[in-house]
């Protein structure tokens, strides 16, 4: 039998941030508590800023009969002369059973000890209790506060909890608060709990009591607002999702208002107003075209008939903010941009100050440029700029502008665009799905200063262990690999490290290498065998080893893979002992058979040409399979005269190493 199970956990408002990083996990862990138990069931899981709720349409009210059977020892070693062996007796103990309760059973392998008993299943609401304190245990949120005389904590005080299984209330307790069919309203429609005698009714009473307990519907409610508000007024409401999804968190009844700002400010960056307003009131930014508009959206949870005072306190409460972004800005301005300033700020205990980094950036840089034909004095200058925001006001107060302000200050100072764009781009790709610097010049910015981080962090210990990156050198790497893709830049990072070395006192460039090799098997998506095998052929350039995996990765999907593997393989073992760092010297004169004829003509033929891309080579190399297979089929490499014999692993090694110039074919595995 089933009933309805309602669980409401009523707690203070809960801080978003911390909730919102546990969410995902929330329905997970509950489900592994109802596994556990032997009560797993469907259930739907909301939440508000003062409730967490589960709501199970059917609830068993008791667990499943079971009948628990087990074997233990043969019965010739659990009895010997009748009498039950320390075997015989750990297996009665294990079972919790007198000894004379054990019987046997033969299973087709002889007699072994048995036992079997039916296990009744406990009825629900005497778990539910155990149930939801390990679920709550189970959470975490990073910090959480004691209240009352309490040891326990929790991420907000527990107010009220309900578990109720269709009419009837649970016995439950939680943080000392017990069960009871009580729940909280809006606070701006009564501080005092109401009574509910089943769970339809709880619905109901906190649908009329300013709550809208599902997520979704107030998420979907807050964008239909917003809709209409950009309609009656003719603007863009720039939505970003993560704000959304907390003001989703922080709201149990939202309303979308409208609120200005003056116009003056809008000499600000529009990248200030809109942190100013995301990052300390929560707001949306709000566009007219192309253009910020002096205008933003505030999510109410007031419940009122007149949102005129909210919007007014929200319009007088952003007015300081955006002064103070002001008087940051013309102070920056006025000071203008400064690397001295920099020799004062500590980089990483080791490797000196920020200065101090951007000094070895400017050897990366110059080396980078020459390979690159840019020009090195503009380069250089970039490079000197590129971190001088760090000392900025603005960038004090909002560290997420870093680059961004460098770039607006510049810009405004009359540097060249290809320097102020540098300053922009020089941190990323910043994240996973992140933008790429747009040119060859800022690419070279960005990988200087991703490069001088992995160099100097590594010559200072300071290396990723496990899930630990502190200073995000896994981000780092792919983004020089994610760069040197974009732009098509030849970057081989071996010789680069080993040339730029001597920068570095203590680095160990072998460790550095190792630790850049295995990321490049986490960047690319990619059967890594294949990767292997492509990094076989001793490629070190980052974009070529790019354009070869592109290349050999669909021929190795393709359903006919199998056969070609098959074959070239065989290749890769017949020279096994042939030392292909040697010079192989083919003699035509000792090629006799048809086949061995054949597949020396075909190979010629293949090596000769030029070839646009590495998929042509590669169609032409695998084209050998026929000649290769005939060869195999009907010509005794093995011969009896040693020349021959020679001569025809020098050929088979031949068509391996055109082969191996691209992708070592043998590490591939599918």
């Amino acid at each position: 039998m089933t009933k309805p199970l309602l669980i409401e956990i009523g707690v203070e408002e809960l801080p978003a941030i911390p909730f919102l990083k546990e969410l995902s996990n929330i329905k997970t862990k509950w489900n592994v508590i109802l596994k556990k138990y032997k009560l797993e069931n469907d259930f739907e899981f909301y939440y508000t800023p003062r409730r967490l709720v589960f709501w199970h349409k059917e609830f068993a009210l008791k667990q499943e009969d079971a009948i628990i059977e087990q074997m233990g020892a043969p019965v010739k070693i659990a009895y010997k002369d009748g009498v039950p062996t320390p075997a015989a007796l750990g297996f009665a103990k294990k079972c919790g059973v007198d000894i004379s309760e054990i019987s046997s059973i033969d299973k087709g392998r002889g007699d072994v000890l048995y036992f079997k008993k039916e296990v009744v299943g406990t009825a629900s609401k005497d778990l539910l209790n155990d149930m939801i304190n390990e679920f709550i245990k189970s959470l975490s949120f990073g910090k959480t506060m004691r209240w009352g005389s309490r040891k326990d904590s929790f991420i907000r005080p527990i107010r009220s909890l309900c578990v109720m299984q269709g009419s009837d209330i649970v016995e439950a307790e939680l943080f000392s608060i017990k069960s009871s069919n009580k729940a909280f309203p809006h606070r701006m429609v009564s501080y005092d709990a109401f009574t509910f005698s089943n769970p339809e009714e709880y619905f109901e009473i906190l649908a009329k009591s300013g709550v809208i307990l599902k997520q979704d519907d107030r998420k979907k409610l807050i964008i239909s607002q917003m809709k209409e508000i950009e309609k009656a007024n003719s603007l863009q409401i720039d939505i970003d999702e993560d704000l959304l999804e907390e003001l989703v968190a922080i709201n149990e009844y939202p309303t979308a208002l409208l609120g200005t700002f003056d116009k003056e400010f809008l000499e600000l960056p529009e990248e200030v107003i809109i942190t100013s307003m995301k990052e300390h009131q929560r707001y949306f930014a709000v566009f007219n075209g192309n253009d910020l508009s002096n205008h933003f959206i505030v999510i109410s949870n007031a419940k009122t008939e007149d949102f005129s005072f909210v919007i007014a306190g929200n319009e007088k409460v952003l007015r300081p903010r955006l002064d103070d972004g002001m008087f940051f800005y013309k102070n920056d301005l006025k000071n203008g941009l400064s690397t001295e300033s920099l020799k004062k700020v500590l980089f990483v205990e080791g490797l000196g100050s920020v200065y101090d980094k951007v000094e070895r950036e400017v050897k990366i840089a110059d080396y980078l440029a020459s390979l690159y034909n840019e020009d090195k004095e503009l380069i250089t200058r970039a490079v000197l700029m590129a971190k001088s925001d760090l000392m900025s006001e603005m960038v004090f107060e909002f560290t997420e502008l870093q680059g961004l302000m460098g770039y607006y200050y510049a810009k405004i100072a009359g540097e060249k665009e290809e320097v102020y764009m540098a300053i922009k781009e020089q941190y990323l790709p910043d994240g996973e799905d992140s933008e790429l610097p747009s040119s060859v010049f800022s690419s070279i910015i960005a990988l200087s200063s991703k490069i001088d981080s992995l160099m100097g962090l590594f010559s200072v210990g300071k290396i990723p262990t496990g899930s630990k990156d502190p200073f995000a050198l896994r981000r780092a790497a792919a983004g020089i690999v994610k760069i040197a893709i974009e732009h098509k830049l030849e970057l081989n990072f071996h010789d680069l490290i080993n040339t730029l070395s001597v920068n570095y006192k203590n680095l160990d460039t072998k460790l550095l290498l190792e630790f850049f090799n295995d990321r490049l098997f986490k960047i690319f998506d990619i059967n890594p065998s294949i990767l292997k095998a492509v990094l076989g052929s001793g490629e070190k350039d980052i974009y070529k080893i790019s354009k070869k995996l592109c290349a050999l990765n669909p021929i190795v999907l393709a359903d006919d893979f199998k056969n070609h593997v098959a074959t070239f393989k065989r290749v890769a073992n017949i020279i096994k002992d042939v030392d292909l760092s040697q010079e192989l010297v083919l003699n035509e004169s000792l090629l006799s058979d048809s086949e061995e004829i054949e597949l020396f003509k075909a190979y010629s033929s293949v090596v000769s040409k030029d070839y646009k891309s590495y998929d042509e080579e590669l169609k032409a190399l695998f084209a050998l399979k026929p000649s290769l297979d005939e060869f195999f089929n009907n010509v005794f490499v093995n011969h009896e005269d040693e020349n021959i014999k020679n001569n025809r692993k020098n050929l088979i090694s031949l068509v391996y190493l055109a082969f191996r110039n691209i992708a070592d074919i043998k590490e591939i595995t599918i």
